[in-house]
């Protein structure tokens, strides 16, 4: 049940048209959909402000075809689908619509054209970077989020990053990414007043330990306004900015 026909059948309850307990049991039924392998919440995007997000690693593609389907047939746009592998993609092209970076291994189904809206800055520490860099940033734009793009800025080079420093002072929030030694968030939140939010990566040497040394760095952070996110979770980076930036008053 989308929004739309959440607001007539309590319009409906309001009138006296359905009956409290008609509505209850419409709901319940409405509220998922048992596919067999997954059960699809439609009611997401009514209670949560965005569609439930498809995460395609460990997923056959009829199953992504699927609960794709299902989601369109209940009038869901801009379906994000996260960890969805080039071989996979292959299989699902002329399946239903939808656009993909094989960069971030996300694909955006079903997608409808949207205002972007406020402004995040997504911030990466090197060009290796880019694929937790490229799913926080499309993560946001196909929520209504305006992304800008601050690419190969990280600490062996500060002037990379103070040459885009304007473009940081606007944001309402930043997405920080780094591997390595993870200091980029601990630089950007010492330059700016809005909330950051630190991606650390696998990215780096043996020492880097998959990630662990970036996270560990970050969760030390000594900026204030710093907050962390798992190891190459860009989707879940871009999804929280999303939510910062969509706050009233948040950068006014």
């Amino acid at each position: 049940m989308n929004e739309k026909e959440l607001l007539k059948l309590l319009e409906d309850v309001r009138s006296g048209g359905t009956s409290p307990e008609a509505a209850a049991r419409l709901l319940g039924r409405a509220s998922y959909e048992d596919l067999g392998y997954a059960k699809v919440d439609h009611h997401r995007a009514a209670r949560q402000g965005a569609a439930e997000v498809i995460f395609g690693q460990g997923k056959t593609a009829e199953q992504i075809e699927g609960i794709v389907n299902a989601m369109i047939g209940r009038g869901a746009h801009n379906i994000i689908i996260t960890r969805l592998s080039e071989e996979k993609e292959a299989l699902l092209q002329g399946k239903f619509l939808y656009r993909y970076s094989a960069a971030a291994h996300l694909a955006v189904a079903n997608p409808a054209e949207r205002p972007l809206t406020g402004d995040i800055a997504v911030v990466s520490a090197g060009t290796s970077d880019l694929a937790a860099c490229e799913e926080a940033a499309l993560t946001a734009e196909a929520l209504g989020s305006r992304v800008h793009r601050v690419y190969d800025a990280g600490v062996a080079g500060l002037h990379r990053l103070l040459g885009s420093l304007e473009t940081l002072e606007k944001a309402r929030c930043i997405v920080a990414v780094a591997g390595m030694e993870g200091a980029l968030p601990s630089v950007v939140g010492g330059l700016v007043s809005c909330p950051v939010i630190a991606v650390p990566t696998s990215v780096g040497y043996g020492a880097n330990l998959g990630g662990l040394a970036a996270l560990l760095a970050m969760l030390n952070s000594c900026a204030s306004g710093v907050s962390v996110v798992n190891i190459d979770n860009g989707f879940g980076a871009g999804f929280l900015a999303h939510r910062i930036n969509q706050m009233k008053g948040i950068g006014q």
